[in-house]
């Protein structure tokens, strides 16, 4: 549990996100697309969910992206090569479904970025024809670019603020695709991860034209194996544990007005936290990657 490499993607005066290689040679040879491991930095520490961006089985190392959003992960940040996680659980939850699909749309805001990367390279593997969208509010807090070309055959980028890009939002680009996709080069999913709006948009939009989207969730997460129910989700009206039901689901049965009430739970209680420790400016931890503040 030895992290063995650490790199700043982000550095800006609201946003710092780094990436982690740690050495842990089972969940490295296990993990498959859209599962995470919960981790704990310290024995006094609380666990919090990150997902797997990518695996090195031959060194035994994966891969972990997250943004200082919380006590948590502003703790893990500053952690450096040589140090050691206290306690590394995984993989988690259920893999991502890789077949051939044909054409996909792979939709990634923020941080969600990150998420949506391990999913197009085992697309693309499996034959599938992949359009990635990816946004973020600037030019400079843009993640993966590079990986993401790769990975892609048809790359959008869009910024709040048209510093890079297309200005607008990544709903702006889906629904042109989708508007403008005739019969024969229709598209058949659509894998969105981001923000609780932005995933609620892109599910709405796809809804439209009657597109099934995969969606992978971000409840507040303490256990991760099922047990404290902290990350219960309303999905299709059945009640479901992100950890161990998900964390992908059908946007279209999602009901996001209670994932967006339920996540902001404790949001004064992590803020005071920070305040007495002096890790100002916080937010309460995300699940996953932390890729979703709000």
């Amino acid at each position: 549990m030895q992290i063995i490499k650490k790199e700043i993607l982000v550095q800006a005066p609201d946003v710092i996100i780094k990436r982690i290689e740690v050495l842990s040679p089972l969940i490295a040879k296990a993990a498959q697309p859209g599962q995470f491991v919960v981790v704990m930095v310290s024995e006094l520490g609380e666990r919090i969910p990150l997902t797997i961006v990518d695996r090195d089985i031959k060194n035994g190392a994966i891969t972990l992206i997250f943004q200082e959003v919380g006590l948590t992960t502003k703790l893990l940040g500053k952690m450096n090569a040589g140090n050691s996680l206290y306690a590394l659980a995984g993989p988690l939850g259920h893999a991502t479904e890789i077949k051939n699909y044909g054409k996909l749309i792979l939709v990634g805001g923020g941080v969600g970025i990150a998420e949506i990367y391990p999913a197009a390279k085992a697309f693309k593997e499996a034959g599938n024809h992949i359009t990635a969208i990816l946004g973020a509010r600037n030019k400079d807090l843009l993640i993966l670019e590079q990986e993401l070309k790769a990975s892609s055959n048809e790359l959008h980028i869009t910024t709040d603020d048209g510093s890079y890009g297309r200005k607008g939002f990544v709903t702006d680009i889906l629904e042109n695709l989708l508007t403008y996709s005739s019969q024969l080069t229709a598209y058949s999913l659509i894998y969105a991860v981001g923000p609780i709006p932005m995933m609620k948009e892109v599910s709405r939009v796809a809804n439209n034209f009657k597109i099934k989207t995969i969606v992978s969730l971000n409840p507040l997460m303490v256990d991760g194996t099922g047990m404290c129910g902290c990350c219960r989700v309303t999905v299709s009206n059945k009640t479901k544990f992100s950890c161990v039901d998900g964390p992908e689901f059908d946007g279209a049965q999602v009901d996001w007005d209670e994932l967006t009430q339920r996540n902001m739970a404790y949001l004064d209680k992590e803020r005071h936290i920070c305040s007495i420790i002096n890790l100002v400016p916080c937010h309460p931890e995300r699940a996953h990657s932390l890729r979703h503040p709000e």
